[in-house]
């Protein structure tokens, strides 16, 4: 199937749920969780809901099983968590759950953050896959990042990442 036929048959909504890694945000200065949201939203998806989560793996990964049991989300986007500090163990929590990974996502999104930001691109531990149909992004927290990977990689590929996954 070429490009425009997959784009032709790609559902048009997606349903995207948001979850906000931090052991500091809260819902008035969530601006990383806040950006994904308005991004997805004005590609026209459907914000499934959000939460936010202290760093803790355990938590994250029972709020990704559920949503993904429940069927309440396609796609799942986690923003913070991704880097190498003690506390970050959000790439732990997601990576764990996959069942297909989409590599490509992770080198992609170093490479665009490379053109932005320089080598310390490399300290990013963005990745994405498949849990039990549901397709799980996890994006570092800055708002920058969260622009980048949605504007650039996520949201043009929404779409025909939920048709993919159904098959």
């Amino acid at each position: 199937m070429g490009h425009e036929e997959h784009k032709k048959h790609a559902p048009r909504v997606v349903r995207v749920f948001v979850i906000t890694v931090s052991d500091t945000r809260t819902q008035a200065d969530d601006t990383g969780g806040a950006l994904a949201r308005a991004l997805c939203a004005a590609a026209g998806h459907t914000i499934a809901g959000s939460r936010i989560l202290k760093d803790e793996p355990a938590e994250v990964a029972a709020l990704i099983r559920d949503l993904a049991e429940r069927r309440a989300t396609d796609v799942i986007l986690t923003t913070g968590g991704t880097g190498i500090s003690l506390r970050d163990s959000t790439y732990e929590a997601v990576a764990a759950l996959l069942d297909k990974r989409l590599d490509g996502f992770g080198e992609l999104f170093r490479m665009l953050s490379y053109q932005a930001i320089g080598p310390s691109a490399m300290l990013s531990r963005a990745v994405a896959g498949v849990h039990r149909g549901v397709v799980v992004f996890a994006l570092p927290g800055s708002p920058a990042a969260v622009r980048l990977a949605l504007e650039k990689l996520i949201v043009p590929e929404l779409g025909h990442l939920a048709f993919e996954r159904g098959r």
